[in-house]
């Protein structure tokens, strides 16, 4: 593909910062690719590693950048667009790849500059691995991104932001902030949730030592380690900002568990068989979509240390 973006600057070297980067260089869409971490050893890292032009203040990142995309917590994004607003050149685009959008926009609007075109946007793709070195090119092969657009955001500015996703393997979709708050916690919030519950309820039942959880996790069990082992200050954002759609979910999902609990207590078989049958098929439209595979690793790619 050609270039996208003259000029692209992350804020925030992590996961899937460094792995835009590296989608970006792969598929030539950016001209030039800049790049800002609070941490000293995250920008010293990142600079090995030859992800970007790394800048040493936030505002030199995002000086005359075409596009800026923050890659920080959910916390964190009002205060770094305080910080970089006055820098954000007239016409660029500002867009962002936190896993919540209504409390987003309503920290990052506040800060955005007339004439910068505001476009959310969340790429569904991950490991539970983090920092710089966990980047790859083909993250986001086959997955999706959800674009956001903010009210009043330039249809020009959206199409130019899916086709860089695209560019870099992505399929594109559209929704409305709380919409996609509330297909988040369906599909990641509460899942999330929970695999950190089963994995605490482990750690809690004394009768049950390490070493046997260790060496006898079946692939259950083993799932559930690999979704808990995720960044924990990431995860505690999402909850903390989509707290409503997420205790929906939740309540929903608790009602589940009584039922399941009524019909394994009373023995009906027929209740559990139909359940699983449901969702047995829930999980087979999942492979068949291409967003999973039946690899016990989850079809993820291994990360190089």
């Amino acid at each position: 593909m050609s270039v996208v973006y003259d000029k692209v600057a992350l804020i925030g070297l992590g996961l899937i910062a460094s792995s835009m980067a590296l989608a970006m260089k792969r598929g030539g869409l950016a001209g030039q690719i800049t790049g800002y971490a609070r941490s000293q050893d995250t920008r010293d890292i990142a600079r090995e590693l030859d992800l970007c032009e790394v800048c040493d203040t936030a505002a030199e990142a995002v000086r005359d950048a075409d596009l800026v995309v923050l890659c920080v917590p959910i916390g964190a994004m009002g205060a770094v667009m305080a910080d970089i607003g006055p820098a954000l050149k007239p016409g660029a685009t500002l867009s962002d790849v936190g896993s919540v959008k209504k409390a987003v926009i309503d920290a990052v609007s506040p800060f955005v500059p007339e004439g910068v075109h505001f476009v959310p946007a969340h790429p569904l793709a991950g490991t539970e691995h983090s920092g710089p070195r966990a980047g790859f090119a083909t993250l986001f092969d086959n997955r999706w991104c959800i674009i956001v657009p903010a009210e009043g955001a330039s249809r020009a500015a959206v199409d130019r932001l899916e086709t860089l996703w695209q560019g870099m393997g992505a399929n594109t979709d559209e929704m409305d902030a709380e919409h996609h708050d509330l297909v988040l916690a369906v599909t990641s919030h509460t899942p999330h949730l929970i695999a950190y519950t089963m994995v605490g309820v482990a750690d809690d039942l004394r009768r049950v030592t390490d070493s046997e959880v260790i060496k006898y996790s079946a692939a259950g069990f083993r799932d559930f380690t690999r979704i808990a082992a995720s960044d924990p200050t990431m995860w505690r954002d999402v909850f903390l900002t989509n707290k409503d759609a997420t205790l929906e979910i939740l309540g929903r999902f608790t009602e589940e568990l009584f039922a399941l609990q009524r019909a394994i207590r009373t023995g009906d078989g027929d209740h559990l068989h139909a359940y699983f049958t449901r969702t047995r098929a829930i999980r087979r439209g999942i492979i068949d979509a291409g967003q999973d595979t039946d690899a016990p690793d989850f079809g993820r790619t291994p990360v190089k240390r």
